[in-house]
């Protein structure tokens, strides 16, 4: 059997940019990208945690160190700079892999810094 498993996320980014005539894609900082694992051009979820869109788009490199997260194309139109999004890429396991994977998790604040990584999610406390 065949599982979908969250991959990696960059958890609270700030869309830094919006361009609606911008070939479609989410530009990301080379370093982040590198930091959470994400390849050029891989599809990706985006979960805008200030209006509640949800769309699926790809990743495209943007100049490393510029903190840039640049929503572009029809995306554009459901995410404005100075909104916070969770940026996600899953991966397809089997069974056996499932029980050693661990998701690369990676925080940032707002001005698109890393403040901390991880591998998992604490249990949600009730």
């Amino acid at each position: 059997m065949q599982l979908t498993l969250l991959k990696t996320k960059l958890h609270r980014a700030c869309v830094t940019h919006s361009e609606l005539e911008y070939e479609g894609s989410c530009a990301i900082d080379s370093n982040l990208l590198d930091a959470a694992g994400i390849h050029e051009y891989e599809q990706i979820h985006i979960y805008n945690v200030t209006n509640g869109e949800r769309f699926t788009t790809y990743a495209i490199r943007a100049e490393a160190g510029s903190n840039i997260i640049s929503v572009n194309g029809a995306a554009a139109h459901k995410a404005s700079p100075d909104d916070r999004i969770i940026i996600c890429a899953y991966t397809t396991l089997d069974e056996k892999e499932v029980a050693v994977f661990k998701p690369t998790l990676v925080y940032l604040n707002e001005n698109n810094d890393i403040v901390n990584t991880c591998h998992a999610i604490p249990v949600q406390a009730a």
